[in-house]
C-alpha cells in the first residue's frame, strides 16, 4: 500500500510533469471513478491549468488556476505513470489526464481501488485528517498528548489518520522497532522518552524512505516488516508477527518488551 513516501514521491512527479499544464482531456476509464465525477464536471476540466500540487497525508491535491481541485488518493496500490499521449496506454489504467505539449499523466491502479474526485471553487475540504508524519513542526509533545487519549495498543492508534497523517502499516512497525516500543503497549501508556524516541523514529524512517519505495524498491532494507523468522537486525532474535485491527504486524520480542505500568 502507498504510504506518505510513497505518495511523496508521486508528489514529486506531479511537480516536474503537470504543476504549469494546461489539461486538454481527462478519461475515467473505470466505472468506480466514472460514477464519482458527472461528466459536465469531467468536461470542465479542459483548458484549466494546474498551478499547485500539495499533498496532506496520502491525499493529492491539483490546485486549479479557477480554485478547482481534483482530488486523488491511491487507496491500497495506485500510481501514477508519465508519458506521451499518443502511446499505448499502461495495461491498469484507470484515468488519463492529458496536456499540452502532448504528454499525459495515467493514474494506474491494478486493484481500481483508487479515487479522483472534482471539487468546487471555494469548497473546504474536510479531510479529518492529523497533523503530517512529515511535519518538522510536529512535537513529540503533541504526539504524546494525542497518545494520551488512546486506551487501545500503540500499533494501531498510529494508523488512525486523525492522529497523524500520513503513516500507515509499513512505516509505523518500523518506527515501533527503531523506537524499541513493544506494537501491544498501551497507547497512553508510553513514558515521555518513549514518546520522544517515537516521534524522532518517525521522521527517521519517512527521511530514510521519501525517494525510495520500501514495498517496491530492491535498494531500501526494511527493518523489521515482512521479516517473520529472520533475524533482528539489532539482536538476533527471531521477528514475530500478529495481527492487529486486522493488519499484519512485525516486531522483536527481545527489543520490543512491553513497558511496565
Amino acid at each position: 500500500m502507498p504510504e506518505l513516501p510513497e505518495v511523496e514521491a508521486a508528489m514529486q512527479l506531479l511537480r516536474r510533469r503537470a504543476k504549469g499544464r494546461t489539461i486538454t482531456k481527462v478519461q475515467l476509464l473505470h466505472p468506480s471513478l466514472k460514477r464519482r465525477v458527472r461528466p459536465a464536471a469531467l468536461r470542465a476540466l479542459v483548458g484549466a491549468r494546474i498551478v499547485r500540487v500539495e499533498r496532506r497525508g496520502k491525499h493529492q491535491l491539483l490546485h486549479l488556476d479557477d480554485g478547482r481541485i481534483v482530488h486523488v488518493h491511491f487507496r491500497m496500490n495506485g500510481d501514477w505513470e508519465h508519458g506521451k499521449s499518443d502511446a499505448p496506454l499502461p495495461r491498469f489504467a484507470r484515468a488519463v489526464i492529458d496536456f499540452d505539449g502532448g504528454t499525459r499523466l495515467a493514474l494506474v491502479d491494478s486493484r481500481a481501488l483508487g479515487t479522483l474526485d472534482v471539487h468546487p471553487a471555494g469548497m473546504e475540504l474536510a479531510l479529518g485528517l492529523g497533523p503530517d508524519a512529515a511535519d518538522r513542526g510536529w512535537t513529540a509533545e503533541a504526539l504524546g498528548r494525542a497518545l494520551a487519549t488512546r486506551r487501545g495498543p500503540v500499533k494501531p492508534a498510529l494508523l488512525d489518520q486523525k492522529l497523524v497523517a500520513g503513516l500507515g502499516n509499513i512505516y509505523a512497525a518500523e518506527s515501533l522497532w527503531r523506537a524499541r516500543i513493544s506494537p501491544t503497549q498501551r497507547a497512553d501508556s508510553l513514558s515521555d522518552k518513549q514518546v520522544r524516541a517515537l516521534r524522532s523514529a518517525i521522521g527517521a524512517v519517512i527521511t530514510r524512505a521519501t525517494g525510495s519505495r520500501y514495498t517496491d524498491d530492491d535498494t531500501v532494507n526494511l527493518d523489521v516488516y515482512d521479516r517473520e523468522g529472520l533475524p533482528c537486525r539489532r539482536c538476533g532474535t527471531s521477528i514475530e508477527r500478529i495481527t492487529q485491527a486486522g493488519r499484519s504486524t512485525y516486531f522483536c520480542p527481545h527489543c520490543q518488551v512491553p513497558r511496565e505500568p
